[in-house]
């Protein structure tokens, strides 16, 4: 039986797809998440915690705390300097947050009074 050049074709279209797949699906199984604060969660004096720890773009963080006294605001470089939310910060109030990191610099605070001045926030740098 002789094989045409249309076999040959649509071999290297599949092996395209297949391989389009794996790139897809690797960089998804990179991502890692993290509680934010151990076991501790979300508190006072969790700025620290991010030390040591090598985070990427797509890595998942997780906040959780008791939402009736803390919340997480996503803020600029400025607001986690200040202790002060931004106009326009995206503010999570669940007790249970799950946020992707994006490449560069993540600050997070909690806006809930004196909490950020008291080492509620944490700076992220994603590679």
């Amino acid at each position: 039986m002789v094989q045409g050049r249309g076999n040959a074709d649509l071999v290297v279209v599949n092996m395209a797809a297949v391989l389009l797949c794996l790139m897809v699906l690797t960089g998804h199984v990179h991502a890692a998440t993290y509680t934010v604060g151990g076991s501790g969660g979300w508190t006072l004096d969790v700025d620290r915690w991010p030390k040591g720890k090598h985070f990427k773009a797509g890595d998942t963080l997780v906040f959780t705390y008791d939402p009736t006294i803390h919340n997480v605001v996503a803020v600029n470089r400025g607001g986690y300097s200040s202790c002060i939310t931004p106009a326009g910060a995206r503010v999570y109030k669940s007790g249970n947050d799950q946020i992707k990191l994006s490449k560069g610099q993540n600050f997070f605070i909690c806006n809930v009074a004196e909490h950020c001045e008291s080492g509620m926030k944490i700076a992220i740098n994603a590679a």
